[in-house]
């Protein structure tokens, strides 16, 4: 069973190129964590000021230590969130074993 995250992102008004350029950062060094297993960031091609990520881990503590890592404490925490309208997330589990 994997502990999901489906996270949506909305910049405010003209901070949407450097969310992306921290989200661009974000995602190979989540790749890389030990706990992740998928991450994958979209962005609405209507309302270019929405991101949607999806991330799967393979329990709740390994996205806590996401949270914690250096890299999203610099480009999420540090860089991309204080320029969000709002930040909205979701949690799951997946139904296989």
């Amino acid at each position: 069973m994997a502990f999901v995250v489906v996270a949506k992102w909305t910049a405010r008004e003209g901070a949407a190129e450097k969310v992306e350029e921290c989200i661009r950062k974000l995602t190979p060094l989540s790749r890389a964590e030990p706990g992740n297993l998928f991450y994958q960031a979209h962005r609405d091609p209507e309302n270019p000021n929405l991101f949607f990520l999806y991330e799967q881990y393979v329990d709740e503590d390994a996205y806590k230590a996401h949270g914690e890592s250096e890299h999203f404490q610099k480009y999420g925490f540090g860089t991309a969130i204080p320029l969000l309208e709002s930040r909205e997330r979701e949690f799951y589990v997946t139904l296989d074993e």
